[in-house]
């Protein structure tokens, strides 16, 4: 019967595997830490790095009422007919009223950036 030495084989592998962990957290702890994005700080109420469930909820409710009071603004201007909703060429009026708002601000953006 003859036997293999099995540690020629497997001690690479493992100086292999070892060596792969030890440089991935390395590289890791070298990576510089991701800011926050302005929803999460605004989220982050208590500023304790977590944002929680509540806190969740909270955002979500800010952002649906922001929404609400966005369609009513829209709703008051361009709705000519006050039927309480934008016929096709209502929308087409509002959409063509914000493509120009957008290129005015890209504009705007340029300038500032060109100083």
């Amino acid at each position: 019967m003859k036997t293999t030495n099995l540690s020629r084989l497997f001690v690479p592998a493992l100086f292999a595997l070892a060596l792969t962990v030890t440089v991935s957290t390395a590289s890791a702890e070298e990576k510089p830490a991701k800011e926050k994005t302005p929803h999460i700080k605004k989220a982050d109420a208590d500023k304790n790095v977590v944002v929680s469930e509540a806190e969740k909820a909270a955002a979500k409710a800010e952002r649906e009422k922001k929404k609400a009071e966005m369609e009513a603004k829209m709703l008051e201007k361009y709705d000519v007919n006050k039927n309480g909703k934008l016929d096709p060429d209502e929308r087409e009026k509002m959409v063509a009223d914000r493509k120009d708002e957008g290129k005015k601000h890209k504009a705007e953006k340029a300038a500032d950036k060109a100083k």
